[in-house]
This record gives C-alpha cells, sequence and structure tokens, in this order.
C-alpha cells in the first residue's frame, strides 16, 4: 500500500470510529509507521470523521512535522513509545470506546474470560497507570505492558491498540469495544460465567496455531513467568 493509499485507509477508519461512537468531537488519534524514520498521523483538534488525506501529517521520531498543512496529533509522544519498544508495531490506535472507558473509569481491568474470540485474539486487557494526555508521564506508564500486550486501557482515558498494519489495530479497538459491552451487560445480568482453564488452555492453542501476529498471554502463560493474565492471578 503507497503513501497516498494510507492517508485514505487512515480517513476511512478515522469515519469508522467516529460513526461507532469511539471518538466524540476531536477525539482520538491514529498513527501509521512508513518507515524507521517517517509516520503518518491524525491532526490534532480535528474529528477523526471528517478526515480528508490531505488532514494527515506526516512527522519523524520526535513528532516534528516533515509534510503537512496541519499540526499533528498531541499523543505522539504515546505513539512513538509503542514503536521504540515494540519494532513489529505498524499502526497505533487511540480512542474513548465508551463501555471499554467506563471501564478504564472504574478502574476495573478486562480480564475475564467470557467469550473464545476475546481469549483468542487480544486475551486481558489491563489497564495502564493514570498519565495526563499529552506527556511523557503516560508514554512512560505504558513500558511495562508493551512486551505482553497488544490493547490496554488507559486509566480515566480511553484505549490504546496496535498491530502490524492499521487494520490489525482497529479491529482491535473494535474487539475491545465490543468484550467492554457484552462483560458490562452480563453484570447487569448477574455476572458473567467464565471459561475453565482447560477451555483457556485449548483457546490458547488455538491462537499458537493460527500463528496470529503481536504479543498474547497465550506466549507467556505456559511458566507463569510473565504478568498476570487468564490463566493466572487476574490483573490489577
Amino acid at each position: 500500500m503507497n503513501e497516498r493509499e494510507l492517508r485514505e485507509q487512515i480517513c476511512e477508519v478515522g469515519r469508522r470510529i467516529y460513526a461507532r461512537n469511539m471518538a466524540a468531537s476531536n477525539d482520538g488519534n491514529i498513527s501509521v509507521k512508513l518507515n524507521d524514520k517517517e509516520w503518518l498521523c491524525t491532526p490534532t483538534l480535528m474529528s477523526k470523521g471528517y478526515m480528508t488525506p490531505d488532514c494527515i501529517c506526516k512527522v519523524d521520531a520526535g513528532g516534528n512535522v516533515i509534510e503537512g498543512n496541519y499540526r499533528p496529533s498531541s499523543e505522539m509522544k504515546m505513539h512513538m513509545r509503542v514503536y521504540q519498544k515494540r519494532g513489529d508495531v505498524g499502526c497505533v490506535v487511540h480512542a474513548h470506546p465508551s463501555h471499554a472507558t467506563a471501564f478504564a473509569i472504574a478502574g476495573i481491568p478486562l480480564n475475564q474470560p467470557i467469550m473464545p474470540e476475546a481469549v483468542i485474539y487480544m486475551g486481558c486487557v489491563p489497564i495502564v497507570e493514570y498519565g495526563a494526555p499529552t506527556t511523557a508521564d503516560l508514554a512512560e506508564n505504558l513500558d511495562k505492558y508493551l512486551d505482553h500486550y497488544d490493547a490496554v486501557l488507559l486509566e480515566s482515558h480511553g484505549a490504546l491498540t496496535w498491530g502490524k498494519d492499521l487494520l490489525t489495530a482497529y479491529h482491535l479497538m473494535e474487539s475491545l469495544e465490543f468484550y467492554a459491552e457484552l462483560l458490562y451487560k452480563a453484570k447487569l445480568l448477574g455476572g458473567a460465567r467464565e471459561l475453565t482453564s482447560g477451555q483457556i488452555e485449548k483457546l490458547y492453542e488455538v491462537r499458537r496455531n493460527y500463528g496470529l501476529t503481536g504479543k498474547h498471554p497465550a506466549d507467556i502463560c505456559r511458566d507463569r513467568s510473565g504478568p498476570a493474565c487468564h490463566k493466572c492471578e487476574r490483573v490489577k
């Protein structure tokens, strides 16, 4: 996919995020890695539902504009921390999906194994400790999660997903919100019935057989040496 096509795809994903109520007003941001020195990112203070390809900024590793007539997202520090720590990542998506953000505000991680798809494709979703938006604190707080997860909640803020390309990262955001909505509704019905440890291990094996990209508790759970996951103690 060439740069123009990537710009168009960013705009399309932005429209989907806006239409699905995952980013009100000018909220949210998207970035895509072009190479080791250049990234595309959404502009600050612009609705993700109304962007055009010419609105997209091209920036360097420091977030400085290389090409474009708009200021880049003020959250690029957070995005760049992901790219610095994860050489396999080609895209980062930040949004405020309502159900997932409600869990982030309540301080409740998404760590209950309630449906096969969420276990296979996403695993647990921990909460990154609070850091003020646009600051280095928020970027630094991500560090301990980046080697083990591809989706996190941001305490009192929203959600962040990343993946090998734009569609992978965006679909994770969709799945994250769907998981949060189901868990919320299940709690209203008296609580979710969780999958057993044996069922979870079979789902982890399915993931390994699929050869899916990214990080996941399935990759670290066998000796329980990594962060807590579905099989181990709950994510705090």
